[in-house]
């Protein structure tokens, strides 16, 4: 029996008979009490708690602090690099229920809810104090709204800032686009890049190298993070990082299958979003110390390392609100209301 055919979403184990008693004893659990186990899912490289991409020691953290905080009444396996299903199936598992948690790029579910699309606007969301107030503002309560309608809900907010890496020559200005072959990372992006005349390519962050590689891609934008877990590095002669600034800004929140949620004990709801909304603060301090790290990284590997400023990003805005944030609030009225309170927020 595979995952997905899991009879019980929520795997739940009774501690019963005697092989149980040593465990139950250890997390001072009563006779018979069941353990809740969860499984979360990312695409990124695996590491440790203490040790690699901060995604996964993210999750980590998070499941490592929910079983303390339960005295071992939950239980959380992580499972890094895709190894538990394909990166694209993560949202649609997350809404039947079949996946509990999982690390996610918001725009990897555009194709599915457009809505989600707006996580990584260009030129939208320009810094991380200006992300933070979505959370709290009428853009977050639209996209927690989204989200509670397809089945799930955020435990934390993720923001991560961007850049761009290339084969050849540097991607700076909207003009250095042009006759390029590039990723951006969501439908929207893409909309900018064939504004200024790039032809693009959507495939997830995790298999950016090989097509790099192969000459299949000529640059790619992703996050900070990913560009130093994925080693792009050894491809790359330019690299435009986030150092200063960015027009890339990607939502990737840790959520959690509203089936899964809706069935557990309000204690181990209130458990799961209390640590969620703690790790927040770990992910943007860690969010911002791989911007810095990632532009010394490629500068040690010999790229050529630019680093943004005010004028260039007011450059894409001025393509991207033209382009994709145009084409986004025509698309429904939902997309027109996120549209418009995120643009409350610059």
């Amino acid at each position: 029996m595979n995952y997905f055919d899991t009879p019980n979403p929520l795997r739940r184990k009774l501690l019963l008979g005697s092989a149980a008693l040593p465990l139950a004893a250890q997390h001072g659990l009563s006779w018979g009490q069941a353990v809740t186990e969860l499984k979360i899912s990312h695409q990124f490289p695996g590491g440790t708690i203490d040790q690699g991409d901060f995604r996964d020691r993210l999750c980590r953290k998070f499941a490592a602090e929910v079983e303390k905080r339960t005295n071992g009444a939950m239980k959380l396996q992580v499972y890094p690099g895709s190894s538990l299903m394909k990166t694209n199936a993560q949202f649609g598992a997350l809404r039947k229920g079949a996946l509990d948690i999982g690390l996610v790029p918001l725009p990897y579910a555009g194709g599915e809810v457009v809505e989600t699309n707006i996580g990584l606007m260009p030129a939208l969301v320009t810094s991380y104090e200006q992300a933070a107030k979505w959370k709290t503002a009428e853009v977050g309560t639209l996209i927690n709204k989204v989200l509670a309608d397809k089945g799930m809900l955020i435990l934390s907010w993720i923001w991560q800032a961007g850049g761009v890496a290339s084969r050849s020559r540097p991607l700076i200005n909207p003009e250095d686009a042009k006759g390029l072959k590039v990723r951006g990372g969501s439908r929207e992006f893409d909309q900018m890049l064939k504004a200024a005349g790039a032809s693009v390519i959507s495939l997830p962050s995790n298999e950016i190298y090989a097509a790099m590689q192969t000459g299949a891609m000529d640059a790619a934008y992703t996050s900070s993070t990913s560009f130093i877990s994925f080693k792009l590095e050894e491809l790359a002669k330019s690299f435009t990082s986030a150092q200063n600034r960015s027009y890339w800004f990607m939502l990737e929140p840790l959520m959690i299958s509203k089936k899964i949620f809706d069935g557990l004990p309000k204690e181990q709801q209130e458990v799961l979003l209390s640590v969620g909304a703690e790790m927040e603060v770990f992910g943007t301090k860690e969010a911002r110390a791989d911007d810095e790290e990632a532009a010394k990284i490629y500068a040690k590997a010999g790229a050529k390392v630019f680093a943004l400023d005010d004028a260039v990003v007011s450059k894409w805005r001025e393509v991207a609100a033209n382009s994709a944030w145009k084409d986004f609030a025509e698309r429904s009225a939902s997309c027109a209301a996120l549209m418009k309170a995120a643009q409350q927020l610059i």
